[in-house]
């Protein structure tokens, strides 16, 4: 899922996350022997699980996000009856690559900056569970009815981006190979074809050397030319390399291109120093491919040839039959041990303690946050924030209505009706039911 973007050679995915909703309230009341009604007890409701993102060295692309798109946490349950608070949800905390940077789709803000293994960043958080009818009991009302429903979870669209930053760049002329050679050193898979600029966005493939121990290579667009001028791929493919700790130069000594490879070599060295000296001066391994296509004897000849031309060392390996390139990896993995960069442990980070979050609470409105309209039959509209909230919110049975109004009267529903000209026994509808008003 490599984006086929020459000038951000970024690795991209797009999900959808929905944090859980918190548990409804209950409304329950003691039951016990000798104690027929007894007072309220009605348990909270538990919140929502939370939405997190992980930034893992298990994984180094973003590719299965183009498989599964959707993340979805758990939900609270919700309370029951003698006091007893519903479970939390599960959270969810969904691994990305490190490096990866998570923007909200519709707005383009950046939500998360993932450059550390283990970090972990909230992007979607839970609702907060209702309060049962026992947290409701006042000097005025012994007996309550009413609950609270949970509130909902965020959820949003995420627009994924990872940079594209690898511990070895593995650089060459046109069909010298590379793109064999990294699909036999690593776990890389990319489409291998005889002609020029087959890859076109860079391949990246995690190369262990140990159980516990690896780097990432990757096999970037054939260099040509010109490049430190624009030409070809040019600017995007010497901008790749800056980001990379050590350079692979990759030539094909059996010049079945029917190229010089120590040209070759001189090449892409101009390249790179007229580009920035700083590429020229990183680390480099020199390695000599499709040495299987050339006899013993001549191979010998080239190599020494080679190391007398440029007074460099060369690896000779053949990435057809995988001849010197268990030595290879050791050569680089050699060379780059001690780096931060690199993929030290592909464990290790799965046991960060989640941040704490505190769950989604929706702030109540003003009581006078309505408003009153006459629609075209007659009827008094109430509608506004106020009677939004509360109708979603307030969840107590038959008595339902009788506890919004009420909490509506607080602010000022019978004089704003008078206000709107109301008389005895015109229709007045909160939420599509219909009311008769009386004085």
């Amino acid at each position: 899922m490599l984006a086929n973007d020459q000038e951000s050679l970024v690795d991209t995915g797009r999900i959808y996350v929905k944090a859980g909703d918190g548990g409804n309230g209950s409304v329950s009341f003691r039951r016990e022997k000798y104690i027929p009604y007894g007072g309220p007890d009605g348990g909270d409701g538990g919140r929502g699980g939370h939405v997190f993102l992980r930034a893992s060295n298990s994984i180094n692309t973003l590719y299965g996000f183009k498989h599964k798109k959707r993340f979805l946490a758990q939900s609270g349950e919700s309370g029951q009856g003698s006091n007893m608070a519903g479970k939390k949800g599960k959270d969810l905390v969904i691994r990305v690559p490190v490096g990866t940077i998570a923007y909200n789709a519709d707005s383009g803000e950046i939500i998360a900056d993932l450059c550390n293994p283990g970090q972990t960043i909230v992007i979607a958080r839970g609702g907060k569970g209702g309060r049962g009818n026992a947290r409701f009991v006042s000097s005025t009302n012994q007996a309550p009815k009413a609950a609270e429903n949970g509130e909902p979870g965020e959820e949003l669209f995420v627009n994924l981006e990872l940079k594209i930053l690898a511990d070895v760049a593995l650089v060459g002329f046109p069909n010298v190979g590379k793109s064999t050679l990294i699909s036999t050193i690593s776990n890389a898979r990319p489409k291998i074809a005889n002609y020029h600029f087959t890859t076109l966005s860079p391949n990246l493939g995690v190369v262990m050397v140990s159980d516990s121990q690896g780097y990432i290579v990757a096999d970037v667009p054939g260099l040509i030319k010109g490049a430190h001028e624009g030409i070809g791929l040019g600017h995007t493919f010497l901008r790749h390399i800056e980001r990379c700790k050590t350079i692979v130069h990759l030539l094909d000594i059996s010049e079945s291109e029917e190229r010089d490879f120590i040209q070759d070599y001189i090449d892409i060295r101009y390249e790179l120093e007229f580009y920035k000296r700083e590429l020229a001066d990183k680390p480099e391994i020199v390695v000599a491919n499709k040495c299987d296509l050339i006899t013993q004897a001549e191979r010998q000849k080239r190599l020494q040839l080679f190391k007398e031309s440029t007074g460099k060392e060369i690896i000779p390996v053949s990435a057809a039959t995988h001849e010197g390139t268990q030595a290879l990896k050791e050569v680089i993995w050699r060379t780059i041990e001690g780096d931060s960069s690199y993929l030290s442990s592909m464990k290790g980070d799965e046991d960060t303690p989640l941040p704490q979050v505190e769950p989604v609470v929706l702030t109540a409105p003003y009581p006078e946050d309505f408003r009153v309209e006459k629609d075209s039959s007659g009827r008094y509209v109430v509608l506004g924030p106020a009677v939004d909230f509360y109708v979603r919110k307030i969840r107590a049975f038959k008595y339902r209505d009788r506890f919004i109004m009420d909490k509506l009267e607080k602010g000022g529903l019978s004089s704003k009706l008078r206000d709107a000209g109301i008389m005895e026994g015109d229709t007045v509808v909160i939420d599509d039911r219909e009311y008769v008003f009386r004085e």
